[in-house]
């Protein structure tokens, strides 16, 4: 899977993102960008944002 750099990323994106307890089993949350917690411009594992819902994971795919 490709990794997506920190400028593709804005607040109000909607994502698919893995959540920490689902990094084995790859089960991905979907929901919009509302913070992005990650600072380097990329990240191996991918960048760790915060959803609208509250939830934090690494981002995998960008919807839309």
């Amino acid at each position: 899977m490709p990794v997506i750099p920190r400028a593709k990323i804005k607040p109000g994106l909607k994502v698919a993102i893995v959540l920490k307890e689902d990094q084995l089993r790859g089960k991905l949350t979907e929901g919009i960008v509302k913070d992005i917690l990650t600072h380097s411009p990329t990240h191996p594992y991918g960048i760790k944002v915060r959803l609208q819902s509250g939830a934090v994971g690494r981002v995998k795919t960008i919807l839309e």
